[in-house]
């Protein structure tokens, strides 16, 4: 073996995290930091968007999978609720890969394989016309979907800390809505333009491509990647719980087993989430439909519906964000108990009171807008609960119980309940869910309240 291998340093797998880089100057720390903090924000909108195109496309054509390929209510929620259980358990599964990877690599690889998936559907007519070949290729596309909120979240960690995180977050997170309402415009216009199913996946496909690419080059993976300091000492800002930098060197396992499966502010928050998504897309998967057989809505509106759900939450999620950080300071299980109480009221209203389909319009909206604020909340809340080294593990355990469990009850579950119950007994769940969800994200909140003080606590003692 010559000196010249023996001197070569050791390969490093081109998917994980980037080693630090020296310290810079501090006046180019100064100019550098925030440039690179709203890169990686936008990079981590518009990608996270992306993955929206190319996620609930099924929904959309609902209507033309019944009529024209004959699949019924609860083969559609079959196929939706296959997507949902595998993003549920690629979100927990790539968050423990996420926590030790490239985030740029990482989100904007899930990204094209999701719209690999979505061009199979289009393009591979036996899948649109069979209920079980129909599904596995929507669990693969879960798969990849899962690829995307882990490597964001972390992302929010290590470049924005606690005490501005909750505005950031709720404005990173109406990418969700952003995603969602546009993948309506661009169904809407892919069937006016070439009819079918078809074009409802493989156009949104092609644009969710291209948002990859420009995902990548805005993308960084951490501040001391890139030669500067942590978040919490740039902005002298510590986080809620500590991060132990010899810990985050022990196993998987050990990590995962303290600090979230026998972590009971974890537990109930993964709880709270269940319900939480069940109403999420309870409503929103089942709107068209809902719209079109109840209320007497065209398909062009059942989709304007969808739409109106996302939009909405835009501005539901934003004000969320800001009222925890600036009403509530940090403490957002109130605020989110509050949102809750108004998506029951809004159900209510969208169930039960007839009348033009304004109304139920207005009701869609109210909706959406309030439960969005929740969705962010559980998702933030599990990132600052946590250790910054096991953000995404954190966060993709709430979403494992929530897009499996909550997954089955949104999907499969109101299929069923549509199919042989109706739907009154359907919006009786639904409502119940409202219940469940604020009973455990109050105990969550317990947990909350004590972490917080102890932080005020222990910066009175440094003081």
């Amino acid at each position: 073996m010559t000196n010249s291998t023996l001197d070569a340093p050791p390969k490093r797998n081109w998917l994980a995290a980037p080693p630090h880089k020296p310290r810079l100057a501090a006046d180019v720390v100064a100019k550098l930091y925030p440039r690179l903090r709203m890169q990686v924000f936008i990079g981590i909108f518009v990608g996270y968007a992306g993955y929206y195109l190319i996620r609930n496309n099924v929904p959309l054509v609902a209507t033309l999978l019944r009529d024209e390929n004959g699949i019924s209510a609860v083969g559609l929620g079959i196929i939706s609720n296959a997507l949902l259980i595998s993003y549920g358990l690629s979100k927990f599964l790539a968050g423990i890969i996420s926590d030790r990877s490239n985030a740029r690599y990482f989100l904007s690889i899930g990204l094209v394989l999701s719209a690999l998936a979505n061009f199979a559907i289009a393009f591979i007519p036996a899948v649109t016309v069979s209920v079980a070949l129909f599904a596995l290729v929507m669990f693969l596309n879960g798969l990849f979907q899962g690829m995307g909120w882990p490597p964001s979240g972390r992302t929010l960690v290590h470049w924005y800390s606690t005490n501005e995180r909750g505005t950031k977050t709720s404005i990173w997170n109406t990418a969700h809505n952003v995603g969602g309402a546009a993948v309506g415009g661009l169904v809407a216009f892919g069937l006016s333009e070439w009819g079918g199913i078809a074009p409802a996946f493989w156009f949104p496909a092609v644009v969710a491509l291209i948002v990859a690419v420009v995902t990548f080059f805005l993308m960084k993976d951490t501040p001391q990647s890139e030669g500067l300091p942590p978040i919490e000492e740039f902005r002298n800002d510590p986080p809620k719980v500590a991060s132990d930098d010899e810990e985050s060197k022990l196993s998987v396992w050990t990590v995962v087993r303290k600090h979230v499966l026998t972590n009971v502010t974890m537990v109930n928050l993964a709880l709270a989430n269940v319900f939480v998504y069940a109403l999420r897309y309870g409503v929103l998967v089942w709107a068209p439909l809902y719209l079109v057989e109840r209320r007497g809505a065209s398909l062009g509106e059942g989709i304007a519906g969808f739409s109106v759900f996302e939009i909405a939450g835009i501005l539901g999620t934003l004000l969320c964000g800001y009222l925890s950080d600036k009403v509530f300071k940090g403490a957002r299980t109130q605020i989110g108990v509050l949102f809750l109480l108004g998506v029951g009221a809004a159900l209510a209203v969208y169930w039960l009171v007839d009348g033009p389909i304004w109304i139920a319009f207005i009701a869609l909206a109210v909706i959406g807008g309030l439960i969005y604020g929740p969705v962010m909340l559980i998702g933030l809340q599990a990132i600052d609960l946590s250790p910054r080294h096991i953000a995404g593990t954190a966060a993709g355990f709430t979403g494992l119980f929530g897009y499996v469990l909550g997954a089955t009850l949104a999907s499969t579950g109101i299929g069923l309940s549509v199919e042989y119950w109706g739907w009154d007994v359907t919006f009786m769940l639904l409502l119940g869910c409202v219940v469940l969800a604020m009973l455990f994200y109050a105990l969550a909140g317990k947990d909350e309240k004590r972490l917080m003080q102890e932080q005020r606590d222990a910066a009175k003692v440094r003081v």
